[in-house]
């Protein structure tokens, strides 16, 4: 028997672990903004983009509450949020696609400090697989969404709403960090 479990979990770890080296699940960029200023461009431009805001999460209160209570001391983050979105449109060409694509529903874009990191704001985002950028019009459209090119970086104007809603949430270039 504990052969068999070892061939299986090979198996699995074989069959997994390709996919998981293929890419980086999320991507991460950094802003020297601070990060009421980065949330509320976001927000700007997800709304401007006709996208509809779900939630906010204030996930360094949960877990600032919850840590304490669990008897953990480390702070994680100084102040942590997630905005979950969704755009009717773009949702249903994904699930149109691959009904399993639900997962990535809503979308979710998070915005952090860490303590001791002074003048720096973070911006992550699941990232889209390229191979799926490739073969899938729908996940194509997902990435340009989030993507995020480094000519300018600012925030931009109604005028400017076609740009990427990364890039429109903040006022100076970003600066790509690779996933840890």
């Amino acid at each position: 028997m504990p052969i068999l479990r070892r061939s299986a979990a090979a198996l699995l770890l074989s069959l997994c672990l390709p996919a998981a080296l293929a890419a980086p699940s999320y991507v991460v960029y950094e802003s020297g903004n601070d990060l009421g200023t980065v949330m509320e461009a976001a927000k700007l431009a997800i709304q401007e983009r006709g996208m509809f805001i779900n939630n906010v999460m204030h996930l360094s209160e949960m877990l600032d509450r919850t840590g304490k209570d669990l008897g953990f001391k480390q702070k994680i983050y100084e102040k942590a949020e997630s905005i979950e979105f969704c755009s009717a449109v773009l949702s249903r060409k994904m699930l149109a696609e691959d009904p399993a694509r639900i997962v990535n529903c809503p979308f979710v874009l998070s915005i952090y400090t860490l303590p001791g990191k002074r003048g720096k704001t973070y911006i992550v985002h699941r990232a889209v697989p390229p191979d799926e950028i490739a073969h899938s019009p729908a996940m194509a459209d997902i990435a340009a969404m989030y993507r995020f090119d480094n000519e300018g970086g600012r925030f931009r104007s109604r005028e400017e709403r076609g740009t990427q809603m990364v890039r429109a949430a903040v006022n100076r270039p970003l600066t790509a960090v690779m996933p840890r």
